[in-house]
């Protein structure tokens, strides 16, 4: 049975099954993330600033249900285009900084950004996940509130194999902040529930939980271990919440469960995917939502009752296992919605030789049943795939390798992926895809961003260090010609490794990383 719960502020000392708000009377001063040895070592910078060149074309249309684009989730809109409005860090004089989170773990892997600016983030420790309001300039956190613990967490501490942790996108991992500033996720209990912050009579803020749908009829929910699938039957993480443009909120699970709530009267509607997992999140626009399982790309609708109903499936290449940089054995990528009025929508597949870009065409109905538009091979022969969304701009995709990476012990002593990153445009008629760039930078796992306001692509790259230094750059490439045009030091060491979690442009100019162990910042102070 559904529930909705009345808005209310949760106390201190409430059970962490149930969640604990925290409130903090006045900020937590910030905790910079220590650096390894050699940080000396490596250059700080390179290249030169540039001019922002804003780049034509029309952005995604704004989501009724969402905050404003750029601002909303990891994905930045309902289209997942991976792009923001306003120009980020144009590389004059840069200036890195940071928070610890927790002395292990403590990536913030969703960032949002409320009216005021101040971050909204999910933070994945060893010991759970945590939402915290931060200050956008000083990253101190104004309030946090506890979710419960993933039964990966507990899996991974008991067995002492924090892979575990690393490969689980359930439990926060995906969030939306919606458009009256409230952050929408589903726990570890598969439960949704929508979390309110406000500032008290004394100063200090509080989160709030407005909202709590109990998904428990619907999806198995006895979680005490972990596992890929869950033999029995017995739990079925939910990966990702997004609302559609009516107002439901869409769910699903890694088990292949696709599911709605209705907000206002709390009906719960799912269907299944019989032996397809979902392990990414999805993207929506105003007449459908894309979905991608590690067996096929669907395009749905709603029923009248708010069922999930198959417009139409498309099988895709899913190889014949995962690979080093991979989740899963299938796509890696959220469905990009895009091109004129949300035309198309593309994702990767999971070839064994070489990765494609593939492009559908999104109608329910199409010519001669040509959905495919095109299937373009990137990166080298045994040596390419991705499990990040693309970024999509008009009719052009730019895509990144991330072959090689595993978790945060895979790119120690100096070590690196083979890299990559390619931008592809569909032809003005549709007619095919041409490949207009390719660059050899090496983006291992982050989820890139492309600033609209200024014609950069930002990406999170490490290279080949013959010194055994592990340095983290923020790197600026340029997006109509592939160019790299600088590069700014964020840190060096493990608790400077990405781990999946995305860049985020805030709307002050500043770029936000998901870092293994907090979250970092990059500033012009020029």
């Amino acid at each position: 049975m559904s529930r909705r719960t009345p808005g209310r502020a949760l106390a201190f000392t409430l059970a962490l099954a149930a969640g604990t708000a925290v409130a903090a009377p006045s900020p937590a001063s910030a905790d910079p993330i220590p650096r390894a040895p050699g940080h000396r070592l490596v250059e700080t910078y390179a290249g030169a600033p540039v001019a922002a060149r804003p780049l034509p074309g029309t952005p995604p249309p704004q989501h009724p249900h969402l905050a404003p684009n750029g601002r909303s989730g990891m994905h930045a809109d309902g289209w997942g285009s991976a792009t923001s409005p306003w120009s980020g860090p144009l590389g004059a004089r840069p200036q890195a900084d940071s928070e610890q989170m927790a002395p292990l773990g403590g990536e913030c892997a969703t960032v949002t950004f409320d009216r005021a600016g101040r971050i909204v983030t999910v933070c994945g420790t060893f010991t759970g996940f945590l939402v915290k309001l931060l200050d956008p300039r000083s990253l101190a956190t104004l309030a946090e509130y506890k979710l419960p613990q993933r039964p990966s967490t507990v899996e991974a501490i008991t067995r002492l194999d924090f892979s575990r942790i690393f490969k689980d996108t359930s439990g926060g991992a995906y969030a939306y902040l919606d458009d009256e500033d409230r952050l929408v996720l589903a726990d570890s209990r598969q439960h949704i529930v929508r979390l309110a912050h406000r500032q008290g009579a004394d100063g200090g803020w509080e989160f709030t939980v407005t909202d709590d749908w109990d998904l428990g009829e619907q999806v198995p929910h006895d979680c005490a271990t972990w596992a890929v699938p869950y033999p029995d039957g017995s739990c079925d993480p939910v990966t990702s919440v997004m609302p559609d443009w009516q107002g439901r909120i869409w769910w699903v699970t890694r088990q292949g469960r696709i599911g709605t709530v209705d907000p206002a009267t709390g009906t719960i509607r799912s269907v299944r995917l019989n032996g397809e997992e979902i392990q990414n999140s999805f993207s929506v626009a105003a007449d459908g939502v894309s979905i991608v399982s590690d067996h096929a790309l669907y395009e749905f609708t709603a029923a009248a009752d708010g069922t999930p109903a198959v417009v139409w499936r498309q099988t895709y290449d899913r190889g014949t296992g995962t690979k080093p940089g991979s989740v899963n054995q299938g796509s890696g990528t959220t469905p990009d919605i895009f091109g004129d009025g949300g035309r198309y929508v593309a994702i990767t597949d999971n070839a064994d030789d070489r990765m494609h870009v593939l492009v559908y065409r999104r109608d329910a109905d199409v010519p001669g049943g040509r959905r495919l538009v095109c299937e373009v091979p990137v990166f080298a022969s045994g040596a390419s795939t991705t499990d990040n969304s693309l970024i999509s701009w008009g009719d052009s995709l730019v895509v990144e390798n991330n072959y090689g990476y595993e978790d945060v012990s895979s790119l120690t002593f100096g070590r690196s992926v083979v890299g990559g990153v390619t931008r592809i445009d569909v032809r003005p008629d549709g007619s095919g895809c041409e490949t207009v760039w390719e660059s050899a930078e090496r983006s291992p796992s982050v989820v890139p961003k492309l600033s609209t306001g200024n014609g950069l692509i930002y990406l999170y790259t490490k290279d080949h260090n013959n010194l055994g230094v592990d340095a983290w750059y923020l790197t600026a490439v340029d997006f109509r010609t592939g160019q790299t045009r600088w590069k700014q030091l964020v840190g060096t060491g493990v608790g400077y490794d990405n781990n999946w979690a995305p860049i985020t442009l805030g709307p002050d100019g500043t770029a936000y990383i998901g870092v293994f162990n907090g979250l970092a910042a990059v500033r012009d102070d020029g």
